[in-house]
């Protein structure tokens, strides 16, 4: 994809003068670009500042097709000349229903020379993007679309992104769906395989999240559309921004079909309760010169280095300069466009830090002000390359600004490297640790003011995924028959399917001890701690099903046989899907898990373990108004089974995640001090306030001092396994001063400390324990100041 430099040449340069002054247009925000169409009339709209002249170009078809599927000669049209007003705006309207025609623009940029041009504000184009299309908007719209209504979402840590490319979703043969590879496909409902497993937008459901982020799903520019067996891309080559892309409509030759089926795709998820979320690519375009900008006005959408030549920031070539008004406003106007024509919930943003801070900071805005306040904006904020930009949207620019960014810091401390053996957390490393607990509070004491403004993931549509991450990371990958893949094709020059039959991505899983494998159980620490971190947890598509690319991590262009979904892996994985179930129910249900900003998050999560490969927090005091008033979570990195120490707590602990299932429900129940947590797993407790712990003994601590001076005298306790700090002193009708302790029957000692206050004075100068004896339910104890001693009714020592 990438191209030639270009110079600075003399006509650029005549170009960049004229184009110096477009910051000074005064109407820019209420320029109408674009077809306004009615049934009598429609009014065409196109920014050319540096033409000549510009003619409307009509047709009554959408051309003649070479081999190649593009219509490269556009004469013999009907052409209109258009009129030119203020800012370089050109306009005509044509008194007359155009419904059905295709348009292009002819414009004479030096005398005598012209070009064809497409409407970069094209909202309907012919197959292959190759002429605009003037269509009815009306007719364009499915049954019930004027009552779609927007999933109720009340803050960003609320969702659970699930990352999905349309036709992978479909295509492979034992998906169930009639619409294999198309938007279509969304829409059809009640589909189970043989064993009664729901399959589809049905699976979406029940699995528990709450947007669906589709990759680009506008018209891209490297997919025959022409086509039945057509390339395969995932889109990151934009062509016509406003149009839906072709080749997911079941008839790409009919421009409203199209918009249509994009649209039923997306009521479809709505009405199962799944916002959705498009990705989107503002930084680059697939090409320059016969791209969507360059043929309108030459030399001003794209960004330049120094030396004149088109930057490379985004690693295929060029950058859109979004810095400049007209670009800015096209961005915006594009993604206004989808989400109020559409009913698009949220943007991604591809390569987020090619575009520049106040463009990013407008868009979030005005989005939320004008559109939706519930909107959800989050991007990659990173280059593919150097750019001269220079106030780029990177990590720690979205502080306080209302979007979010990707945390490749936690991506890196959980998993490792992407393509590689390299390891993190979950695929066997000890030192990062510290990294993960930071990941888990939001990361708001590294680049984020709020955990809303971190996305956390582990995997995502690039890169080895996670089930081929971790067979890698293990030394598993050759005798799990992973291929090495350039272009779709592999290396060894040997037949793709031939290669892809000798694959066994799943030879270490026991189908009858699913939860037993390694790898299974490192894919689910992998992203149950993403789950269970505070932030924007996004999990890639078909990761609850073990989904194998058979070792491609750069499948863009790899076709149905590496890139689609097995679904009959969901009935021989089940386990591991309901594990995934369980643990976004429990997100769901419990607000705990998704505290939206820091000072929730300081006052209620607390970092208990953090070392040899145990991490593990404590939520209190109903965090975020969840009713379960104490949570811990416990992560075990280690191979090996792990003893950890519980929170003092005078009420049971109930597990309701462990390593074989997850969710609500009480999978046993715990009044111990400790509890041992099984290799490469997470557990889940919640404190029981409907059961006060048993086997609990009670410490009547009396305290005397010869003065008689009691205030501000208190006793502080450690070790009890019910409530450690601090206990007053209370008086008794007979002038004696006590405390009471209770501690765990398991105990074996607890610390005691008499002091004044806050440590302001204390009674004997080295920490005193309590031994407890074996069998004792109640313990008297009497503490005498200045004396040094104690005295029992049972044996004590100090």
């Amino acid at each position: 994809m990438n191209q030639a430099p270009i110079l600075l040449n003399e006509s650029i340069l005549k170009v960049t003068v004229i184009m110096m002054n477009m910051d000074t247009i005064n109407n820019i925000k209420n320029m109408k670009l674009g077809v306004t169409y009615s049934k009598d009339r429609s009014v065409f709209s196109l920014w050319a500042p540096t033409a000549s002249s510009v003619f409307l170009v009509l047709y009554e078809d959408a051309g003649t097709y070479d081999e190649r599927g593009f219509v490269t000669n556009h004469d013999g049209g009907y052409e209109i000349q258009m009129n030119r007003e203020d800012d370089g705006l050109w306009r005509i309207t044509v008194t007359e229903n155009t419904n059905n025609k295709y348009y292009m623009y002819k414009i004479e940029h030096e005398a005598g020379e012209y070009r064809y041009a497409i409407d970069p504000y094209a909202t309907a184009v012919s197959v292959n993007g190759c002429r605009g299309a003037i269509v009815d908007p009306e007719a364009c719209n499915p049954q019930d679309w004027d009552r779609d209504e927007r999933p109720p979402f009340i803050q960003p840590t609320d969702a659970v992104l699930y990352e999905l490319h349309v036709r992978d979703f479909s295509i492979s043969s034992d998906s169930g769906m009639k619409y294999k590879g198309k938007y279509k496909a969304f829409t059809e409902t009640g589909l189970k395989d043989e064993n009664g497993n729901s399959l589809g937008i049905d699976h979406l459901a029940e699995l528990g999240v709450t947007h669906v982020h589709l990759l680009p799903i506008f018209d891209f520019k490297t997919v025959n559309e022409m086509d039945n067996e057509q390339a395969y891309n995932w889109g990151y080559d934009p062509q016509n921004y406003n149009v839906p892309e072709g080749s997911y409509a079941t008839d790409p030759t009919k421009p409203e079909i199209r918009i249509l089926e994009c649209k039923e795709m997306i009521h479809a998820l709505h009405k199962k309760g799944i916002r959705v979320i498009m990705d989107v690519v503002y930084n680059h375009t697939y090409t320059v010169d016969d791209g969507p900008f360059e043929p309108v006005v030459p030399g001003y959408f794209y960004r330049r280095n120094g030396n004149g030549e088109l930057s490379n920031g985004s690693g295929v070539g060029n950058e859109l300069a979004t810095e400049k008004s007209m670009v800015r406003k096209f961005i915006k106007d594009s993604l206004r466009y989808w989400a109020e024509e559409y009913h698009i919930d949220g943007f991604r943003f591809d390569l987020m830090a090619l575009m520049d801070t106040t463009t990013i900071y407008e868009i979030v805005d005005e989005l939320r002000s004008e559109v939706d306040p519930k909107i959800l904006i989050y991007g990659e904020p990173w280059t593919g390359g150097d750019s001269p930009l220079h106030n780029k949207t990177v990590k720690g620019t979205q502080r306080g600004k209302g979007f979010a960014v990707f945390n490749d810091h936690f991506r890196h401390a959980i998993k490792g490297d992407n393509d590689g053996g390299g390891k993190g957390f979950a695929t066997g490393e000890i030192w990062c640790e510290g990294a993960i607990a930071e990941g888990m509070m939001g990361s708001i004491h590294d680049f984020a003011e709020h955990a809303s403004e971190t996305v956390n993931y582990v995997t995502v549509h690039d890169n080895l995924n996670l089930w081929d991450k971790v067979l890698t990371s293990l030394g598993m990958g050759q005798q799990a028959g992973l291929m090495h893949l350039n272009n779709g094709s592999p290396v060894s020059g040997g037949d793709l399917l031939e290669e892809l039959s000798n694959c066994q991505p799943y030879f270490a899983v026991s189908e009858d001890e699913v939860m037993e494998s390694e790898p299974v159980r490192r894919s689910l620490l992998a992203n149950g701690i993403v789950l269970l971190s505070q932030g924007i947890p996004l999990i890639h598509a078909g990761d609850e099903l073990l989904r194998s690319k058979y070792g491609d991590h750069n499948s863009y262009r790899s076709g149905d046989a590496i890139n689609g979904i097995r679904w009959e892996n969901k009935g021989r994985f089940l386990p591991v899907f309901q594990y995934y179930k369980g643990l976004l129910q429990l997100r769901r249900l419990h607000p705990a898990f998704r505290m939206n900003n820091r000072a929730q998050i300081e006052e209620h999560m607390e970092i208990i373990r953090c070392g040899d490969q145990l991490i593990a927090y404590r939520l209190n005091n109903h965090a975020n108004e969840d009713v379960w008033s104490d949570i811990v979570v416990i992560v075990n990195g280690s191979y090996h089974e792990s003893i950890m120490d519980l929170p003092a707590s005078p009420y049971g602990w109930n597990v309701v995640v462990n390593d074989r299932m997850a969710g609500i429900e009480t999978l046993m129940i715990v009044d111990t001090s400790e509890i041992n947590v099984p290799g490469l797993s997470i557990m889940v407790l919640r404190a029981d306030k409907q059961r006060p712990k048993r086997n609990v003994v009670k410490i009547e601590l009396e305290y005397e001092r010869e003065d008689q001076n009691y205030d501000g005298w208190n006793l502080w306790v450690w070790g009890t396994g019910i409530k450690d700090g601090q206990i007053d002193f209370t008086q008794k009708e007979d002038g004696r001063v006590t405390a009471v302790i209770y501690t765990e029957a398991d105990m074996k000692r607890i610390g005691c400390i008499v002091r004044l206050n806050e440590w302001e004075a204390r009674e004997w100068e080295q920490d005193r324990f309590i031994i407890l004896p074996p069998g004792e339910k109640q313990l008297k104890i009497k503490v005498i100041s200045g004396s040094g001693e104690w005295r029992s009714h049972s044996d004590m020592a100090s």
